[in-house]
């Protein structure tokens, strides 16, 4: 799986993101279904960047994705909400004994969408999971949802099991029914993210930061960006 290695992010106080050197920018777009069902990413490329950057946490800067300083302009409030506790101890088991076992955080949930059909979600799908293709199905879902809300493991083996994804800050772009959005900042390859005050949040695997600066779990997103 892919790390790090030593560089990190770091949350400044009521202002941006700030991100060592040698961690790539790039974009990515939801792909959906005819019916709005997220179902994968797209990469749209590479953001050019010099050195380290900073990127918006208010989401009032006028050169997005990058801060432009108007965070001492406008008011905004970053105070860190988010709980600083481990997944494991807040994650409930959803078991139904057929070869899977889904793990969900619900406070990391940012609403993807990811985690479902139309007629469904994950949860419910978990009591048919001795179909093969249902099993299938719930790992596809889980290992496409950025925030890392939910998690799994096969059979008897008590090890999650987590996409190998690449040590990077994806622009996310969401599909919605009033069209496209912008979504989170999708940090993923286990890049550690430093709290304003020093403290280091967990580091996980795939983690997806507020850059509209309305979330009520910051530094994490909480969906709030989307259209009510």
């Amino acid at each position: 799986m892919a790390n790090a290695n030593n560089r990190k992010i770091r949350v400044r106080e009521n202002g941006p993101y700030l991100v060592d050197e040698g961690i790539p920018l790039v974009k990515k777009t939801q792909v959906v279904t005819e019916f709005g069902e997220p179902i994968a990413w797209k990469l749209e490329g590479e953001v050019p960047t010099e050195g380290g950057y900073a990127l918006c946490r208010c989401g009032g800067s006028q050169n997005k994705p990058f801060c432009d300083g108007t965070h001492r302009k406008n008011g905004f409030n970053g105070t860190e909400t988010a709980d600083t506790d481990l997944t494991a101890d807040r994650q409930v088991t959803f078991d139904e004994g057929n070869g899977i076992v889904v793990k969900q955080d619900t406070s990391l949930c940012m609403n993807s969408g990811f985690c479902g059909t139309r007629f469904r979600s994950i949860t419910e799908m978990v009591q048919d999971a001795d179909d093969t293709e249902v099993r299938s199905n719930i790992a596809a879902m889980v290992e496409r949802c950025p925030s890392g809300s939910f998690e799994y493991s096969l059979g008897d083996d008590p090890a999650i099991i987590e996409p190998d994804l690449p040590v990077q800050v994806a622009l996310t772009t969401e599909i919605t029914d009033a069209g496209p959005i912008m979504g989170p900042l999708w940090v993923t390859g286990n890049i550690p993210v430093e709290r304003s005050d020093g403290q280091p949040m967990e580091t996980r695997n795939r983690v997806t930061l507020c850059n509209c600066g309305r979330s009520r779990n910051k530094p994490l997103c909480d969906g709030t960006h989307r259209p009510r």
